[in-house]
């Protein structure tokens, strides 16, 4: 953290630099606009070019923002020096004690992406979360880092429900794993299954659910199991355009974090529900809807799709304008998962 508060501290220096030297103080921010988000091939993910926004108080119609996004890194600091953490939702409410006015928690959320991109630095690190949580069941034993937990130690299968990845989760230290592999599930109901079936045992698996799209603490986190453990990534989802949208963001990251690369896993894969399985596998299915309709035309036009492997599934969707879901599959009794349908995908 304490490269962290340099950034900070760097951020304020140069603004009371420029005052004392009787300048009206300005912050250049890397541009978030769609003209500036570039998809690059060679790391597979969207990136940032090279444009910026200039925020200067000598405008007026900047000085809102500027001001925001000053208390915004002003209370990161605090947080990190209080070694404390705040959801995006409390920090919303806080500054209104503060006197500083959002409009709503969307504007708000705003100026924490500004300065994540501003320093370089994910939310996470500045202590800043979203209220949403994932879960974790599996063979790992961590150690906290948190002040007061720095000697507590559990296993991930102490509690038959998964453990809640929070901010110190997310960053425990990793102690013995008897896991060879992570297996991200998109639903509760299948999640559950695999735990009741013994699947984390079966498959030597870490079980996270994502509870739909992966929040990002999840994505770090299995991030860190790849990079620090080698586990290699599957994702198991429902069979639609959604599904394979919760894929890739964990696959190549989003459009929308852009400037995080730390929860990017290009190894990942896709193992189903596959568009091409619910033939294969004679699955219950339904006709796609509207809304589908255009989730899928939009990945068909988005970069990240366009591998050999990617615009075959995609194009059987098209097709065949088939969805299934993952409980689908317990058309053939509740333990199917286990002794057919994952050992063939993992294999």
């Amino acid at each position: 953290m304490k490269e962290v508060l340099l950034k900070l501290s760097s951020l304020g220096e140069d603004i009371c630099a420029q005052l004392e030297r009787g300048e009206l103080p300005f912050i250049d921010i890397p541009s978030r606009t769609t003209s500036n988000i570039v998809y690059d091939e060679k790391e597979g993910r969207f990136i940032l070019g090279g444009a910026k926004t200039r925020r200067n108080v000598s405008n007026v119609k900047h000085l809102r923002s500027f001001t925001q996004t000053v208390w915004v890194a002003w209370m990161a600091k605090r947080l990190i020096e209080e070694r404390r953490s705040a959801t995006l939702r409390d920090l919303y409410y806080m500054a209104e004690a503060y006197g500083v006015k959002f409009k709503n928690q969307q504007e708000s959320d705003s100026i924490v992406t500004d300065l994540e991109v501003l320093l370089g630095v994910p939310r996470e690190q500045l202590r800043i979360f979203p209220e949403e949580r994932a879960t974790i069941y599996g063979d790992l034993t961590i150690r906290y880092n948190l002040p007061g937990y720095e000697n507590t130690k559990f296993n991930l299968t102490a509690s038959p429900d998964g453990i809640a990845i929070g901010p110190a989760l997310a960053e425990a230290e990793f102690q013995d794993c008897g896991a060879e592999r992570v297996i991200m599930v998109e639903s509760g109901g299948m999640f559950t299954r695999l735990i009741e079936e013994k699947g984390h045992e079966k498959f030597r698996a870490l079980l996270i659910h994502t509870a739909g799209q992966a929040p990002r603490l999840a994505r770090r986190l299995a991030y860190r199991l790849r990079e620090e453990l080698g586990l290699p990534i599957y994702v198991f989802t429902d069979g639609d355009p959604w599904g394979a949208h919760i894929a890739m963001v964990v696959i190549s990251g989003s459009a929308n974090a852009a400037h995080v690369d730390n929860a990017v896993i290009p190894d990942a894969r896709w193992i189903g529900v596959l568009p091409t399985d619910i033939d294969e596998y004679k699955l219950p299915y339904e006709k796609f809807n509207e809304k589908d309709w255009k989730r899928l035309n939009d990945l068909m036009a988005d970069p990240r799709y366009q591998s050999p492997f990617w615009r075959g599934q995609l194009k059987k969707f098209e097709e065949e304008g088939k969805k299934s879901e993952q409980q689908a599959l317990s058309i053939y009794g509740l333990n199917y998962v286990t002794e057919k349908y994952l050992p063939e995908k993992l294999a």
